[in-house]
């Protein structure tokens, strides 16, 4: 069916479908049936077509929080969600999820993927693309391969032998199409051993040849710069549209017999299979199930994915709460829900964690102090204070203008934090924005922009700033998600409203192909007395029950675009929880990162929640995990260091171009245990609120090669509570001629159990855990051993088992 409908198009038309209609969306050609399909980023919520705030999305658990829960089926319980949320926005594609590895803790997107683990990574994309397409969504697992860092992610080229790319970072790619069924790979910006991703042989094989990936390889957007070297390999759809480097070109490029034209049948055949998966092929159909409503699951999600690394008998709280608590920390009121880039999306609303505790302890003195400023930026002034000078509804003008000065189009906005994915109108020279902002407070602050390019701040017709700013990755990076900023003090009045208008030049921008313009205005929060701040925050403690501290990274510091430069925690956060620890010792600290950072205070505070970045119910879901409500039941995903030294894989920085993978398959624990560094929690660590035992391990005296390893663990809950653990089991090989790691993560098992009660787990160890790849999938025989336990540390049990 398929090749007859590619028969009926003329070479033009054919072309015209190899590139997208639209930022988001592909051609149509009614000629064959053919419906635009539309796609949208999602990894941990789906934006749809417009990144606006009138029209906002659900905002789960970023997946470094998902990947904590070490739960297959939870993971396919989010991706249904994702597609619920898909279908009610009209999206046909979901452009996740991220499976690029946890290389390095400086890795700036680091919360956008799973995993340090290359079969942990795999096997939650499994779940979540089995989620999201089981309801007629595509998922799009990306990016496709090695791209691990942020920094001159475009032009890097990563250095890396066969054997490193197929059982490291091959591998979770190969499980998400193979055993998860994905419809479409998205293929990355950087270089592999030399080619650019959307020219490189990796995407015809492996990718499709072997491993029978039958729809398209869709490209990061503006990633494809060629015409028939990405063409002739198997880069099927360049994103976003509709310019690009293919077009006529290519169309020339085939007529010429550079290219042959059944190549392009080729990729026109992959775009109608999906097309035919989704629904936007022929008659339209409806989807074969409906996907479950989000009632709730975005505060499960988030107390699910919790990992409790410390515990001095401070948590659970008894159900009445304690009678005092001081909750302390900017990000206490001003939490992270998400990471930076095009992961993120914009909710309806976010519960912070001081405004869940208040919820849930209402008879409860919480008592709230900064004690240190960690945002870099203006925040967006609150919508209920803003009135829109036209309509006079709450909210923001936004004209659009041409180089005489005349409007081109105007919105009625509600935020001041503002994003255009492909800019506005063409004929566009000027961005204004203006409300009438109700100050809460009387003082002197800090008005802020935050965009690049050159704008110019009035208050009343005032210029108030002016401001000239740059960021040399401005198309699809940092420049554009987490921009550059400045301030300007001015002394407002409350209640006494004053006219805001920014004047933004779009023409002092570089948008490349996109013309993509983000540009943010509000306050920015300075501490007049950082050390008076602190002393506050202290004595706050000192005064209550329990102290609570949110401590967190910024959104230049994780982001996309841009790596970190650092793993200490941004400002005075240290300093902060040191002085709070010191006043209480019932001091718990919720860590509210995406990614590791360094704790030097681990040991002298009573327990320490990594929050990671949970999604809009942060605060419900940490009022959850606080008072017992639900468990803590997360484990780490990636290994925490103690310190930036040990990290044994650390730099993300091309020298010459170039990023030399050299530590080979030695990467996340591996690495860890190959160096005989101690970090300050190991892969897999997490306490819960329960105690377990490690019974009794059964493996086979010896299995064939190619054959899967049945392994049985027989465990105990040993708490006086129901409980969550996560049996893991790994592999080692005492002798072998091949450089293998120390021990390496070969399966895993959630299970539950009530207090007192024992439970048989049976955890399958796949053959490929016992391969290595020298040219092919190979078994080297003789004695592997075979370790059980709580964590890559903490395996009190081992058996042997002959490999044949």
């Amino acid at each position: 069916m398929l090749d007859a409908l590619v028969a009926e198009l003329d070479l033009e038309q054919k072309v015209r479908l190899l590139t997208g209609g639209t930022f988001w969306g592909t051609h149509a050609e009614p000629a064959v049936g053919l419906r635009s399909m539309l796609m949208s980023d999602g990894p941990s919520g789906v934006r749809g077509e417009h990144w606006d705030e009138r029209d906002p999305s659900l905002n789960l658990p970023s997946a470094s929080a998902m990947a904590a829960t070490w739960d297959v089926a939870f993971a396919e319980r989010y991706g249904a969600v994702l597609a619920a949320q898909a279908r009610a926005k009209g999206v046909h594609a979901v452009l996740g999820p991220t499976i690029n590895l946890h290389r390095s803790p400086l890795g700036g997107r680091h919360f956008e993927c799973f995993s340090e683990d290359p079969l942990l990574s795999g096997a939650l994309a499994v779940g979540f693309v089995r989620g999201v397409q089981r309801y007629g969504v595509a998922a799009v697992p990306k990016h496709f391969v090695a791209n691990e860092s942020e920094t001159d992610r475009y032009t890097a080229d990563v250095r890396a032998d066969e054997r490193t790319l197929r059982e490291v970072y091959l591998a979770p790619f190969e499980m998400a199409v193979r055993d998860g069924g994905a419809w479409a790979v998205m293929s990355a910006y950087n270089s592999v051993n030399g080619a650019t991703m959307s020219e490189n042989d990796l995407l015809r094989d492996p990718l499709s040849a072997e491993w029978g990936l039958a729809g398209p390889v869709v490209s990061d957007w503006t990633a494809v710069h060629s015409t028939e070297a990405s063409a002739l390999a198997g880069q099927d759809l360049v994103m976003p549209g509709p310019d690009g480097p293919w077009g006529a070109a290519l169309v020339e490029a085939v007529r010429a017999g550079r290219v042959p034209e059944a190549v392009i049948d080729e990729k026109v055949r992959r775009i109608l299979w999906l097309a035919a998966k989704v629904g936007a092929l022929g008659e339209e159909i409806v989807a074969p199930t409906t996907p479950p409503p989000d009632d709730g699951f975005a505060r499960e999600a988030a107390a699910a994915g919790m990992v409790l690394v410390r515990n001095q008998g401070e948590l659970p709280w008894p159900s009445a709460g304690p009678r005092s608590i001081a909750v302390i920390g900017q990000a206490a009121e001003v939490a992270r829900t998400q990471g930076g880039g095009s992961a993120r999306v914009v909710p309806l609303a976010v519960v912070p964690p001081l405004h869940g505790l208040r919820e849930a302890l209402p008879e409860a003195e919480i008592r709230y102090e900064g004690g240190a400023v960690i945002t870099d930026g203006p925040l967006p002034l609150p919508p209920h204070a803003l009135t829109n000078p036209v309509t006079g509804e709450p909210g923001v003008r936004a004209r659009f203008l041409d180089t005489d000065g005349n409007e081109v189009s105007a919105e009625d906005r509600i935020s001041t934090d503002l994003l255009w994915f492909g800019g506005g109108p063409a004929e566009a020279t000027t961005l204004e924005l203006s409300t009438r902002y109700r100050p809460e407070t009387t003082g002197r602050t800090h008005i802020g922009v935050a965009s690049v390019g050159r704008s110019t701040v009035f208050v009343d017709d005032a210029v108030a700033l002016e401001a000239d700013l740059t960021d040399p990755d401005a198309i699809l990076g940092a420049g554009l998600f987490a921009p550059p900023s400045t301030s300007a003090p001015v002394h407002l009045t409350a209640d006494r409203p004053v006219l805001l208008r920014v004047v933004h030049d779009l023409t002092s921008r570089a948008g490349g192909r996109t013309s993509s313009v983000s540009l943010s205005f509000g306050l920015e929060v300075r501490a007049d007395d950082e050390d008076a701040e602190i002393a506050r925050a202290a004595e706050a403690a000192r005064t209550a029950e329990v102290a609570v501290v949110v401590v967190g990274t910024t959104a230049r510091v994780e982001s996309e675009g841009v790596d970190r430069t650092s793993l200490a925690l941004p400002g005075r956060q240290d300093e902060l929880v040191r002085a709070v620890a010191a006043a209480n010792p019932r001091t718990v600290v919720v860590v509210n990162a995406g990614a590791p950072v360094l704790m030097p205070w681990r040991d002298e505070v009573a327990a320490i929640l990594l929050a990671w970045f949970p999604g809009q119910d942060f605060g419900h879901a940490l009022a959850d995990v606080l008072l017992g409500v639900a468990e803590p039941g997360g484990r780490l995903p990636t290994t925490w260091p103690a310190a930036e030294a040990d990290v044994p894989v650390l730099s993300t920085r091309p020298v010459d171009g170039a990023l030399d993978y050299a530590e080979g398959v030695h990467v996340g624990h591996r690495g860890w245990l190959r160096a005989g560094r101690e970090p300050a929690y190991p892969f897999g660590h997490g306490l819960g609120y329960t105690t377990w035992r490690f019974d009794d391990l059964v493996v086979p005296e010896s299995v064939d090669a190619g054959a899967a390893l049945p392994v049985t663990v027989r465990v105990t809950n040993t708490g006086a509570r129901p409980g969550r653990q996560v049996v893991q089991v790994y592999l080692s090989r005492p002798e072998t001629e091949i450089d293998r790691p120390v021990r390496w993560l070969a399966g895993f098992a959630v299970v539950g159990a009530e207090a007192g009660e024992t439970i048989e787990v049976n955890v399958e160890v796949g053959a490929r855990a016992l391969a290595h790849w020298d040219g092919a999938w190979r078994y080297e025989p003789g004695a592997f051993l075979v370790h059980a336990g709580a964590s890559s540390a903490d395996l009190p049990l081992t058996g042997k088992v002959e490999a044949k």
